[in-house]
């Protein structure tokens, strides 16, 4: 059984459509990363998910529950970190560990103790005098001390210094390692998720652009470097193609350097649909290949310049994610 899965789940907010027809599987005890930018659709999904949003349509299922339809047993499965999260300020660090404890009947005391002193929280502190970083690490203490099988955290990094984040991803990694569980992290955080996450989906104006394993994401694309002994005639392309992250049929925004050799729309010259960001400058070209295998891109690197001097490079998370926005953007109408 997936932790997770949803079937054409939509949800309106009158005329606007927050997320479009979302299909997605979170495999059991995987750490899965939702990203997007802001408006992207993600907070309004992890609601829909905790059933604090209703869906306008299609459903889903939580730990094998339909979301609609979660008990307070379910619920106590589930662990819930949100950054506009209410807490009781007028309680301690204690009274709300105190307060929390009987509605989980798998609450860890030893847990409990070993999270408040890793997290450096004082019991006898006010939350209302804690720093937010602080009250971050007293929320997400509150749900991972009774072992969920689910953990949902809903942009937990937003302004936290480096130092809180750091710690609360160790927190997180350290318990979740210890058991089955499952944890679901939204966030446009990238670098962050980077440290965390196995699974990775993408979404972008509510629509899912896609969801893959971590690794064949990033063994998968690759920035390619192509350094030409000699420029063939069909690579001398005029200002006025795609610039890099555009799709192929665009137009070079006005605000680009008209003096920037800019190149080459795959469509028109028959380039792999796999390329994207393609871009030439003298004797050096450089391209996004989305389907990266050594030799059948070298080949294909090889057919249209024979002479050329093919570099692969690795990519961050974060390039891919930047990458993928800046293809899905419309192109730029002509002034």
């Amino acid at each position: 059984m997936n932790a997770i899965e949803t079937h054409s789940l939509s949800r309106r907010y009158g005329r606007t459509e927050a997320v479009h027809d979302l299909t997605l599987t979170i495999p059991t005890g995987s750490i899965f990363a939702l990203l997007g930018p802001n408006g992207a659709g993600k907070t309004t999904t992890i609601k829909v998910l905790m059933n604090l949003l209703a869906p306008t349509s299609g459903e889903a299922r939580i730990l094998g529950t339909d979301s609609r339809r979660l008990r307070e047993s379910d619920r106590a499965r589930i662990g819930y970190v949100s950054e506009n999260q209410q807490l009781p300020l007028w309680m301690t660090v204690r009274q709300l560990l105190d307060y929390c404890r009987p509605f989980y009947p798998t609450w860890d005391r030893d847990l409990e103790k070993k999270l408040l002193n890793k997290f450096s929280l004082p019991p006898d502190r006010k939350l209302k005098h804690l720093s937010r970083g602080m009250l971050m690490k007293a929320s997400l203490l509150s749900s991972l001390a009774y072992r969920p099988k689910l953990l949902v955290l809903d942009e937990p990094f937003s302004g936290l210094d480096p130092l809180v984040r750091d710690e609360f991803i160790h927190g997180v990694l350290e318990t979740s390692a210890a058991g089955e569980w499952t944890v679901l992290i939204s966030s446009h955080d990238i670098a962050e998720i980077e440290q965390l996450a196995d699974h990775v989906a993408i979404l972008d104006a509510g629509r899912l652009k896609l969801s893959e394993p971590t690794e064949s994401l990033q063994a998968r694309f690759r920035r390619i470097e192509l350094t030409l002994h000699s420029v063939p005639e069909s690579a001398n392309v005029p200002v006025g193609l795609p610039p890099p992250g555009a799709p192929a049929s665009g137009r070079l925004p006005s605000s680009a350097s008209p003096t920037r050799d800019l190149s080459i729309s795959a469509a028109s010259h028959e380039f792999p649909q796999t390329w994207l960001a393609f871009e030439r400058t003298g004797t050096l070209a450089r391209f996004i290949e989305t389907r990266f295998d050594p030799a059948a891109t070298e080949s294909a690197c090889r057919t249209h310049f024979p002479d050329a001097q093919v570099t692969a490079h690795p990519m961050t998370l974060r390039e891919i994610f930047v990458v993928l926005a800046r293809a899905s953007r419309p192109a730029a109408t002509a002034a």
